[in-house]
């Protein structure tokens, strides 16, 4: 039973998690061999502040970009 864990910056939408499951559950069963409703898909919604890159908090990033 695979299982993909997304890690999202926080405010996706719910349909928009939805086709990014859709997909990733399709890629994983035509590449795997895994039947579809043997795929788990766990989203993880991240804060701003719990992500950085290149040192710098996303939430400072648009903090600064505004």
């Amino acid at each position: 039973m695979p299982v993909a864990h997304i890690s999202l910056l926080e405010g996706r939408s719910k349909e928009t998690k939805a086709k990014i499951a859709d997909e990733i559950t399709d890629s994983i069963s035509k590449h795997g061999g895994t039947p579809k409703e043997a795929v788990i898909v766990v989203f993880h919604d991240v804060s701003g502040d719990d992500w950085a890159t290149g040192g710098v908090l996303f939430s400072d990033r648009k903090a600064s970009a505004s």
